[in-house]
Parts: structure tokens; sequence; C-alpha cells
């Protein structure tokens, strides 16, 4: 197995929100090769980095991130900021990209659903095109990372795949994953741990497409992604992560 790229999932939450630039930041001084970061657009088009459809819990105000504007989302404050103005805030993604791009790896989920979502997220991904070999653009919606392949040629698209309904057998499971990547015209498809079985994993790869995990947070789930070679994974556990790949490298 070669070297495992460990990417922290919103940052490192430990005591500061996640999809912050302060859990970012810590993302960053524990190792993290790099981070996951959910984007999502303001009422007015401004794409802003943040996981929940709601403010509700997560925020000193309520309702869905879509019916405000910027300027209204920038005055709120988050739950458990701390003193920190990095840790307090919403960012935007432009602030994301410009304290991050090149120091290390970016994933960069498109949350959607909104068409334009694409094209404004391009937008702003052009001015760091020098970066795009340390970048993906991942998404659940095949149109959107269709259209930021098409905006963004060279920059790699990876699919997110839903975890499976409890009727879907191993096969299906496979076969909606890779026609699921076609229609995306995705590099690679990101598979959840209950969907990590040699069988699924190999007729992926046998229909071109490398294969992530997302959601690797225990000993079990690294475990199998070493039995399977996956190469790089998502986890919100990064401490735990690094541990296991000091093991290996060991």
């Amino acid at each position: 197995m070669g070297h495992l790229e460990i990417v922290a999932h919103r940052g490192v939450a430990d005591g500061v929100p996640e999809n912050t630039l302060a859990a970012f930041e810590r993302a960053v001084d524990l190792g993290a090769d790099a981070i996951e970061l959910d984007v999502r657009l303001s009422k007015d088009g401004v794409p802003v980095v943040f996981h929940n459809t709601y403010l509700d819990g997560k925020t000193s105000a309520s309702g869905p991130i879509f019916a405000h504007t910027f300027a209204q989302l920038r005055e709120l404050e988050l739950v458990g900021g701390g003193e920190s103005p990095e840790g307090r805030r919403i960012p935007t993604f432009r602030e994301v990209l410009e304290a991050f791009a090149g120091r290390l790896g970016l994933e960069i989920e498109l949350k959607g659903p909104e068409p334009e979502s694409s094209e404004i997220v391009a937008a702003e991904l052009q001015r760091f095109r020098h970066l795009w070999d340390t970048m993906e653009v991942t998404s659940y919606e095949p149109a959107l990372l269709l259209d930021i392949g098409r905006r963004c040629p060279g920059l790699a698209t990876d699919l997110l795949v839903r975890r499976s309904e409890d009727w879907m057998k191993l096969d299906v499971v496979a076969y909606v994953a890779v026609q699921t990547g076609r229609l995306a015209g995705a590099r690679a498809v990101h598979l959840h741990p209950t969907q990590l079985f040699s069988e699924v994993v190999s007729t992926v790869r046998a229909s071109g497409f490398e294969v992530h995990a997302w959601d690797v947070n225990d000993t079990g789930s690294l475990h199998m992604m070493k039995q399977l070679d996956i190469p790089k994974f998502d986890t919100d556990n990064l401490r735990l992560a690094l541990q296991f790949r000091r093991g290996l490298d060991g």
C-alpha cells in the first residue's frame, strides 16, 4: 500500500466550529494532507463555507442559508466560536482559498442544488488555476460536477456516492457508483465504509475510476482501507488516522 492521503473533514472541530478558518488551521497544525470544505450559496449568490442547509443550532440565527444574503450571514456568530474571529464567523469560499490554497490539499464539496453554483464556484477557482493540482471538487450532484469539468478542464472532479439503501446488493451498489460516475464525468468515486467490499471496489476500478472513501472514522474502517489499497479518505478523527498511518510507515 502506498502513502495514505488523509483529508480532515470540515477541518478539525476541536473547540471551534467545523468549516471555519480556525478549524482548517487546526488541521494544518496537526498534519492533515488536505481539508474538506462545503460550499453553499447565499441568497444573493455568494459562495460561503457551511455544511448544513439550516443555520439553526449552529449560529445565532435560524432558517436556511439560501434565505439569507451574504451581508446577513456575515453578521451572524457561530455557536462555540470562542474568542478568535476566525472561529466565530462563516467564511467565504474565497477567504478559504486565499488562506489555504497551496498550503495543503483542498477537497471542495459543492453542495448545490442551484444550477448556477458550479459557474460561480468555477469563477472563483479560475483565480487559483496554478494550484489546481492540489485541489479536487466533489459533489453528490453529477450535473454540477460535469459543469465544473467543462469550465475548469484539468481540475479533478470526484463523485460522492450516497449511502446505499437497504435493498441494494453489492452488484447494484457497484453499478450505481459506476454509472453515476459516468454521468458526472468524474475522475474518482468516493465510497462510504459500508460500501467498501472487494467486489464493489474492483468493479469501480475496472470501469476506470479511482476509489476514495469518506466517513472513515474508526480503526475497523482504517484497516478496511489498508486491505483494499484505497489511497485517500476523509475523516472526522484526524488524530486516529494520523496515528494509524504512522503505524503503517513504521
